[in-house]
């Protein structure tokens, strides 16, 4: 009947898809404004938010952040290509974001649990949606 190479994906895919990439695109400005900060802008800050920002991170959890935040718009990138490496890059993307926010949860006290449960959520939710839209045939 229809050959699954051919299958066109449904609207809804490409709104999802779109979505996800602002999402993890938001994921990146955060990364980048966080990596470029400098001394001049933190000390413009509220006090508070200067003793968040001043706190040295070990490198292998700014790599976690890194690897969460630009393969999870890789993945974004990968689905409106139409590309199945969606997955892997979303599952890499899921394994650091969760590495990084378990490093938080046991370093910083009284660490609100929303956003962080929020991004492990979603990166669940993209890597589910990779995988049927694999095997609906919309990404090959």
């Amino acid at each position: 009947m229809s050959d699954l190479s051919n299958n066109k994906p449904p609207v809804w895919f490409w709104i999802v898809a779109v979505v996800a990439l602002f999402w993890n695109g938001m994921g990146v400005l955060a990364y980048l404004g966080q990596a470029f900060l400098t001394d001049e802008i933190i000390a413009e800050l509220p006090v508070e938010q200067q003793a968040e920002l001043l706190v040295e991170y070990p490198t292998w959890y700014t790599t976690a952040f890194a690897l969460a935040v630009f393969c999870g718009a890789l993945g974004c990138l990968a689905l409106l290509i139409r590309k199945k490496w969606a997955t892997i890059l979303f599952v890499v993307s899921l394994i650091a974001a969760t590495v990084q926010h378990v490093y938080l949860f046991m370093t910083v006290e009284g660490m609100s649990l929303i956003m962080p449960i929020m991004i492990i959520v979603v990166g669940l939710a993209l890597i589910w949606f990779a995988r049927m839209s694999t095997s609906k045939g919309w990404i090959k």
